[in-house]
């Protein structure tokens, strides 16, 4: 191996393959390269090894287990960000192993490590109520309330995540009939979902009215941006959220134990599309998921279906008399006592 060859790796890796290759999207790059950020400050802080001294022989199994523990333990991450921290370094090393194959039993080392098993979380969303109480927040007199009532309808009734919500723009919003809205994302995947008459004229009214950049042609502006004509960025969209949320907290029907992120308005549309009967396979395509098994933890966390589905089983199973009191058996009183004295 050359001295000092990860330098070269990683460059060709995140430079040449991932968008050449791979053609991963460049938020899939941005993620990538925080995870090798990370890595190169673990290796310079930790093993005291600066990165333009860094080889490939350097990484073992144990390097990479050593450095997730330390995203774990003394970053504070969850696991599920260990896990996530983990996905590039395993696409990372099986490019090395085209690339370089005479070190295939220590990669392969590298490659064979698990992630580490996460508790299931329950699915957070908000009820029908909530999520009226949350939109009824904004004061659409004001421009700026406008735009927020427009942003956080658009993120409930497409069910778009943060990302795809920041990258909307005015061309991708098809008004007139079939009324739909084009979403790219992971992995530059591109579907159309269908948006509600509400939502419809809701932003025929919000584009009709917004100045855009002269210097572009207007479908090429981005639906939701912020006073400087910039789109809006991840942290710009939760702090609007999470204005409204002080907001409707002041309701006491709107009682919610947990952060309202972008993603529950995802969650919360899901789980209302189930609750109205809507068939799995179509929830599936409509939050553009590839795999059905992911789209199951929606059923999984609505338990009022599972009472009504429960309670419908069994109403004819139980008996309509009272059930007799067991405490009235003299004889049974009388065995359990013996068993307790011995």
């Amino acid at each position: 191996m050359k001295k000092a060859d990860f330098s070269y790796y990683l460059t060709s890796f995140l430079g040449k393959y991932l968008p050449g290759q791979k053609n991963a999207s460049p938020n899939t790059i941005e993620s990538y390269a925080t995870t090798f950020k990370l890595l190169l400050t673990y290796c310079e802080d930790k093993k005291k090894v600066k990165p333009q001294h860094l080889n490939l022989s350097f990484f073992t199994r144990d390097t990479v287990i050593d450095f997730l523990d330390w995203i774990e333990n003394e970053r504070g991450c969850t696991v599920s960000t260990r896990n996530q921290r983990l996905v590039p370094l395993h696409s990372f090393f099986r490019y090395v192993l085209k690339e370089f194959p005479q070190d295939l039993y220590e990669i392969g080392k590298i490659l064979a490590v698990p992630n580490k098993k996460t508790p299931k979380t329950i699915v957070p969303f908000l009820s029908g109520e909530e999520m009226k109480i949350l939109l009824d927040m904004p004061d659409t007199t004001t421009k700026e309330g406008l735009r927020d009532l427009v942003l956080l309808v658009v993120l409930y009734d497409s069910a778009a995540r943060v990302q795809e919500l920041i990258d909307l723009k005015i061309k991708d919003v098809r008004i007139s009939n079939p009324c739909i809205i084009t979403l790219t994302g992971k992995g530059n995947k591109r579907r159309q979902v269908p948006i509600m008459d509400k939502t419809k004229k809701l932003l025929e009214n919000y584009i009709n009215n917004q100045k855009v950049n002269d210097g572009i042609s207007k479908g090429d502006n981005y639906l939701f941006v912020n006073q400087k004509k910039q789109k809006l960025s991840r942290w710009g969209i939760s702090y609007i959220i999470n204005k409204y949320v002080k907001m409707a907290e002041k309701d006491p029907k709107f009682t919610i134990s947990f952060p309202v992120t972008p993603h529950v308005f995802r969650h919360s549309k899901s789980v209302h599309l189930l609750q109205s009967g809507v068939n799995l396979i179509y929830i599936r395509d409509f939050l553009g998921h590839c795999d059905c098994s992911t789209t199951e933890i929606y059923a999984r966390a609505d338990t009022e279906m599972k009472r009504k589905a429960i309670e419908a089983a069994y109403s004819d199973v139980l008996p309509i008399k009272d059930l007799p009191v067991w405490t009235d058996d003299t004889d049974l009183i009388m065995f359990l006592n013996s068993i307790c004295r011995k």
